[in-house]
């Protein structure tokens, strides 16, 4: 899918100023992309997914230092390509690392706003058949639903009770909702 480059700098620089619909916009457009590269390397579904969250969890947070002379695709990629790397150095040194809470404070900020189109899409389901979408999705994506929108918990408590950076939480609820409302467009069509 060829993008226009006037509008994706647009996209990036509303994301730069927090907007959530532009942050929705560039995960939904280059996830394909990022996800496709790790897959390759890694062989692994879970292990690519995880990573690709990861890549755009640092993205978002570091979204102000993207320098527009630059792919913006290109980045995403180099990005991903390093927590692969620190992934792999990881594992061979088996040391399991935990994000500080001082960490987690600094995280960026993806504004909780209004609801998208998915929220509303979701909302007007009949919670029987919602549960039974919800149960087509991976359990990573089912836990992080349920948690915040049956248990409504906050971004902060989801993130401490899986023990995961708030902005992992973040882009995990995205592509959750997303994916769901797809299976639920699809059900419906």
């Amino acid at each position: 899918m060829e993008i226009n480059p006037d509008h994706l700098l647009e996209k990036i620089r509303e994301a730069k100023d927090g907007s959530q619909s532009a942050f929705n916009y560039l995960l939904d457009r280059y996830w394909n992309d990022v996800y496709g590269f790790q897959l390759k390397k890694t062989r692994n579904e879970y292990e690519s997914e995880d990573i690709t969250i990861q890549t755009f969890s640092k993205a978002f947070n570091k979204i102000d230092t993207f320098d527009e002379n630059y792919s913006f695709s290109t980045w995403l990629i180099a990005i991903s390509k390093n927590i692969h790397i620190d992934q792999i150095r990881k594992k061979k040194a088996s040391i399991s690392s935990k994000t500080s809470m001082q960490d987690e404070e600094r995280v960026y900020e993806i504004a909780d706003e209004t609801p998208g189109i998915e929220d509303k899409l979701i909302k007007e389901q009949n919670l029987e058949q919602l549960l039974a979408d919800i149960k087509q999705l991976k359990p990573h994506y089912q836990e992080v639903i349920n948690l915040r929108f049956f248990q409504e918990k906050s971004y902060k408590e989801i993130a401490k009770s899986l023990d995961e950076p708030m902005n992992n939480i973040k882009v995990k609820l995205l592509r959750a909702k997303k994916l769901l409302a797809e299976i639920i467009e699809t059900r419906n069509s």
